[in-house]
């Protein structure tokens, strides 16, 4: 296949690049290289024959003509997007840029090249989302690809609109597409403010490690490159205008989390005393939704994928990772907000 990839610069964009290289795909990575995104995270192929990147916007709709008629794509993976639930309280406005007017300049430019094109079969268009589009669970209970909508921050609810404009692009023009909704991701090249980089990089250094209320929010955590493999099982084998929720099945509180990582740097880069005593309770953000488990049972039924990493597994993997490549993060940390307290102005 050639595809082309939104946001491949990004977490989880980066490690669907690599993949897809690694499978012999051919891959245009397309960028807008914001404060999230870093070249290096590609690095391991972008020497490749089969690799290729274009900067640019995804709000900007002659640039995004020029790339699709310049590489012919057969696929599109739409991941670029702005995604820190922290920044949009803050600063909302960003989210609905990207995420809503991006959404639909790739949609307007996908289907113009695929109508040029002469609207071939096996053109689609896979938009990748988030769980949090489904809003909070109570202590039982899984999203499914049924649960009603119900976004619960300018986050969600610009993840959630940009959904309804794939759907309606393909009711309405037949631009064929598939939609997955995924759990919380985490890994190599996972951007330093999100909770598991921010406690092994706090941990490091010595830092308070802040920890969300009582650290009782419950997520569904998904190793990056388990994603990856299932969002290309998605857009090889998911069936047209279907969504694919996509999850880790690794149900745990943040307070959980932050003690296991704790726990695996203790062992790895011990220190006179251990790193729990770090643990900071702080205020918790605006609207927190206290709950995400996702069922899986259709894309394991359907499609036959289910995720091989154990979430014990990939924090050790992960805790590992960060500890070799110090280099790639503190190149990081010098960018806006990274180590600051956001989403506490509401």
């Amino acid at each position: 296949m050639k595809i082309l990839v939104t946001g491949g610069a990004g977490f989880i964009g980066s490690a669907v690049v690599r993949l897809a290289v690694l499978r012999g795909h051919e891959v245009v990575n397309l960028d807008a290289l914001t404060y999230a995104a870093c070249l290096d995270n590609v690095a391991p192929v972008s020497d490749s024959p089969l690799y290729s990147f274009e900067h640019a916007d995804i709000r900007d709709g002659a640039a995004l003509e020029r790339i699709f008629d310049a590489h012919k794509p057969d696929k599109v993976m739409h991941l670029a997007a702005e995604s820190h639930v922290d920044r949009s309280i803050d600063a909302p406005g960003a989210f609905i840029e990207t995420n809503v007017n991006g959404t639909f300049e790739m949609l307007n430019a996908a289907r113009a090249y695929w109508v040029k094109a002469g609207k071939p079969a096996d053109f689609r268009f896979h938009h990748i989302s988030t769980d949090e589009v489904y809003g909070t669970l109570g202590a039982t209970g899984q999203f499914t690809e049924d649960t009603p909508y119900a976004p619960n921050s300018p986050y969600s609810a610009s993840k959630a609109a940009s959904d309804h404009l794939v759907r309606a692009w393909g009711e309405t023009y037949g631009l064929p597409f598939v939609l997955t909704n995924c759990s919380n991701n985490y890994g190599p090249y996972h951007f330093p403010e999100k909770l598991i980089p921010v406690v092994i990089l706090k941990a490091l250094a010595g830092d308070p490690i802040p920890v969300y209320g009582k650290g009782e929010n419950v997520r569904d955590w998904l190793y990056v490159e388990d994603h990856a493999d299932a969002l290309l099982t998605v857009l090889e084998k998911g069936e047209n205008a279907r969504t694919y929720n996509i999850g880790g099945e690794n149900e745990a509180t943040n307070i959980d989390i932050v003690g296991k990582i704790c726990a695996i740097l203790d062992e790895k880069r011990p220190k006179g005393t251990a790193y729990s005593e770090q643990i900071a309770f702080v205020t918790d953000r605006p609207g927190h939704d206290l709950r995400y488990a996702i069922d899986p049972t259709r894309i394991r039924t359907e499609l036959g994928w289910r995720p091989s990493v154990t979430l014990d597994e990939g924090l050790e993997k992960t805790v590992q990772w960060y500890l070799e490549n110090e280099e790639w993060w503190k190149a990081l940390q010098d960018r806006a907000g990274v180590g600051e307290r956001l989403g506490a102005k509401a």
